[in-house]
């Protein structure tokens, strides 16, 4: 379908894509990052507005209607593995898609991989507080996305759509991520189902007109928008500290995330080829949408909320609100009425600095990275197994949307 038989379909411009629906602010602006600068060096040239998930979308929506969701989500419980083979008894159309969907691409660099590996030992507290306190968070002023979890059925139970976020984020960072042991494929492949059933479900939703100036949510170019809120936002925040990072372990992240982009289904010719596009690329899609809505404020208070539990520990709600204060600034720190904090904002403004520097001088020590590795491998999977209660997690496709 065109771009504008596909605008035929949509009551006010919308978008189908990976995470968002658009709150009442300013129309996005005209598309003018050029494809030159992407991981294709080439493409169509189309507003990402105005392009989806063509194989995605039409699988899961008539995987939706025939009823056979509840059925293909038990099968593919069993597939955890990205060299696994997929599960007898999944439908044709299924297998043949999720077989070609499962491939890394020709551009795919194991040695970068590999470097990847690396540069996430010995920065894997840095990436996992960034990947939470500030990527986490900054979901919530993304209108879009905001919108578009609120009313989707991941809304109902925050507690378990962020396990299932946090899982893509731990699976990136894990040593054979893409390897046939590892299981960042398969959690692509999922994630990517399931935005396709969010493109179905959410125009259904009884709450969905009125809330969104689109029909249908999650859009590439929405998809980039949260693609740059965590690596983008990230490597931003690391060269704002002054983390001496090498050129090939900067460039080996952003393979692994270029990787993952293509992987959940974003076309190539949208995919920054370098550090400088992406930042070019951000500036365009991420920074002028950034705004609050009800449901963006209500969503960041359950997420600084999931730690009270242990609220004399290091997952207190006034801890979680300072450190979302320090990483993403006073404004949006207001926007989600996040309260000053007279004891922890001065101290991490005073202390996170001397923290990295100290940290950063003792990785050359012999055996400091595999030291700081298994510690930081311990804080991931324990925040894990907090989010999902001790419960396997698995990324399923949605059958309906938020019940109320």
């Amino acid at each position: 379908m065109g771009e504008l038989s596909r605008r035929n379909v949509l009551k006010a411009g919308g978008a189908l894509g990976a995470i968002g629906a658009l709150t009442a602010a300013a129309p996005a602006q005209a598309w003018t990052w050029s494809a030159k600068g992407s991981v294709a060096g080439t493409g169509a040239g189309l507003d990402p507005r105005w392009v989806w998930d063509e194989q995605a979308d039409p699988l899961v929506a008539s995987l939706l209607d025939r009823g056979d969701v509840p059925e293909v989500n038990r099968l593919l419980r069993t597939w955890t593995k990205n060299g696994q083979p997929l599960p007898a008894g999944l439908p044709a159309d299924l297998r043949d898609f999720m077989e070609e969907a499962r491939r890394l691409p020709s551009w795919a660099d194991h040695g970068k991989l590999a470097t990847a590996v690396r540069f996430n030992e010995k920065r894997g507290l840095y990436l996992g507080v960034l990947y939470g306190l500030a990527s986490g968070m900054m979901s919530t002023v993304i209108p879009k996305e905001a919108l578009a979890v609120y009313y989707s059925q991941g809304g109902a139970d925050m507690k378990d759509r962020i396990s299932k976020t946090a899982k893509l984020g731990y699976d990136i960072m894990s040593r054979n991520a893409y390897q046939p042991d590892g299981e960042m494929v398969v959690t692509c492949v999922k994630t990517r189902l399931v935005h396709a059933a969010v493109r179905h479900l959410l125009p259904q939703s009884p709450y969905w007109p009125g809330r969104a100036e689109e029909d249908i949510p999650i859009s590439q170019r929405d998809m980039m928008v949260t693609w740059h809120s965590l690596p983008t936002t990230v490597m931003q925040k690391l060269v704002d500290w002054r983390v001496p990072i090498p050129a090939a372990e900067s460039e080996a992240f952003l393979h692994s995330w270029q990787l993952c982009a293509h992987m959940l289904g974003i076309k190539d010719e949208y995919i920054p080829g370098s550090w400088s596009e992406a930042n070019s690329q951000a500036d365009q899609v991420l920074t002028p949408v950034l705004a609050p809505t009800t449901e963006g404020i209500e969503l960041a208070d359950i997420l600084l909320s999931l730690g009270t539990p242990v609220d004399a520990g290091i997952l207190s709600k006034p801890i979680l609100g300072a450190f979302t204060r320090f990483m993403l600034g006073n404004e949006i720190a207001g926007w989600l009425r996040i309260p000053r904090e007279p004891i922890w904002d001065p101290l991490l403004r005073a202390s996170w600095g001397p923290f990295i520097a100290v940290r950063e001088g003792l990785l050359p020590f012999p055996l400091a990275p595999a030291a700081y590795w298994t510690f930081d491998e311990f804080l991931r999977k324990a925040a894990l197994l907090f989010l999902s209660e001790g419960r396997p997690i698995s990324i399923e496709i949605p059958e309906s949307n938020r019940p109320s």
